[in-house]
């Protein structure tokens, strides 16, 4: 994996060679800009994976370009640096689509603390995927009953301020339906905090759950206030709840119980007004059996339990959901006319077993609306997976050596046809990966990591 490339923005010079330096010796690419209007440039023309900004800058201050950033790239990593270090400024910066800040003067050791959490959490497998995908609307797109039973629930709980704890496989839309609860709530005005818990390293989730004073360990360099804090009338999203630590969980545990905590280093509590729905693709009822989660923490999170099915269990939803995908690409490339799909290969994704869920049939679809030139999407563009499922085991080996060796050029097919459209593509748009993207209808990551796949020089 090539190194990730940082963008710093920031008016004072002396501020992106200090930061310029330090990153460059931590192993990052660097880049840098003098004001957001600069910064926007450097983004059209360069893949950036973090951004760290400044807020107060002349000609577009740091929120104006965090939100032209965010209106073409939802992906990227984004850092605040801001000289006010209240409770408002982080809910303001978090709201507006960053996912953390520093405050003026800060610690080099506490800023790439940050950076490298960062990090963590945009590029585990599962967050990088969650970043690519689109945010379905569960309410558009499923017809299933066992979907309708999960929305009715939603909507019940939201009215109240039960603990909720949501549990499914990877890709089946948890996250969605937490966003839907609080959005459903009388919470609704007041912010939304998520945490992936899996991605952040244990030594650092403590203190991203409930922050830290001014020299409670090496680099705070001032007092921050955590993601409990932050969340303060509103809701806390706890991904990935079963990978938290047996030490981090009595900590929880209180909260929930008490409402209050006390910041790292810190000898006062803190007192707060809390939603918190929690998320899991694990047995936390097993992993209870097993002595790796609290009992006590399991039932106070269990308060009102929802389970989302997985895609091969409400198989009437694909049909929706494949049109649903469809549409939207034509919507963000401009408005063309969506392309359609084949009986023949609708059947073949209904026979898949998904073991990959909604996020796995959204970048199937991704994938044959690149390769695809027709108006039409056939069974051919499909994986091969995809298109022997559930086709009869009962073949001679000499069958299956076929199969096997046809199944491969056929990847191999559609591999170099999307290769020829993504460098059609480039060359039509200059280079400009951002527009490159747009005409393609995927993400500028998803772009990104199709040219290193395929080995395009661009």
């Amino acid at each position: 994996m090539a190194n990730r490339k940082i963008l710093i923005v920031d008016d004072e010079q002396n501020v992106r060679m200090l930061l310029s330096r330090v990153l460059k010796k931590q192993g990052y690419e660097v880049l840098t800009a003098g004001d957001g209007a600069e910064g926007l440039d450097v983004m059209h023309h360069s893949n950036i994976d973090i951004i760290i900004s400044d807020i107060r800058m002349p000609n577009m201050d740091g929120i104006e370009f965090l939100h032209k950033v965010r209106e073409f790239d939802r992906s990227v990593g984004f850092i605040l640096i801001t000289a006010f270090a209240t409770t408002e400024t982080a809910i303001d910066a978090l709201r507006s689509g960053a996912q953390d800040y520093v405050t003026k003067p800060f610690d080099i050791d506490e800023l790439v603390s940050v950076v490298k959490k960062l990090e963590a959490s945009l590029y585990s497998e599962e967050s990088r995927d969650a970043l690519d995908s689109m945010v379905v609307n569960p309410k558009i797109v499923s017809k299933s009953p066992k979907m309708q039973e999960v929305y009715e629930l939603a909507k019940k709980v939201a009215l109240a301020d039960a603990t909720v704890l949501i549990t499914g496989e990877s890709g089946t839309g948890k996250e969605v339906i937490s966003t839907q609860i609080h959005e459903w709530s009388n919470r609704a005005d007041k912010p939304m905090i998520k945490v992936n818990c899996g991605a952040i390293p244990d030594n650092l989730l403590e203190s991203e759950l409930f922050g830290y004073e001014k020299g409670a360990f090496t680099g705070a360099a001032t007092s921050k206030p955590g993601r409990f804090e932050i969340a303060d009338g509103g809701t806390l999203f706890l991904d990935e709840i079963g990978d938290i630590s047996p030490a981090l969980q009595v900590k929880l545990l209180r909260v929930l119980q008490e409402k209050t905590f006390e910041r790292l280093g810190g000898v006062s509590s803190i007192t707060v007004d809390v939603r918190v729905i929690a998320a899991t693709n694990k047995n936390l009822k097993e992993e209870v059996e097993k002595g790796n989660f609290r009992e006590d923490l399991y039932y106070r999170l269990n308060v009102v339990p929802i389970h989302i099915p997985p895609l091969r269990e409400r198989k009437e939803d694909i049909k929706y959901l494949v049109d649903y995908f469809l549409r939207h690409s034509a919507a963000i490339s401009g408005g063309i006319a969506p392309k359609k799909i084949s009986t023949a290969a609708m059947e073949r994704l209904i026979n898949y077993s998904w073991p990959g869920n909604i996020r796995e049939l959204e970048n199937i679809i991704e994938r044959c609306i690149v390769i695809t030139s027709d108006d039409v999407i056939e069974a051919s563009c499909l994986p091969s997976d995809i298109i022997y499922a559930g086709s009869s085991a009962a073949v001679d080996s000499a069958g299956a050596q076929s199969d096997n060796s046809s199944n491969t050029m056929l990847t191999d097919t559609i591999d170099s046809k999307e290769r020829e459209v993504i460098i059609r593509v480039l060359e039509e748009n200059g280079g400009n990966k951002t527009k490159s993207a747009l005409a393609l209808g995927i993400s500028r990551r998803s772009l990104h990591r199709k040219i290193q796949k395929y080995g395009i020089d661009m």
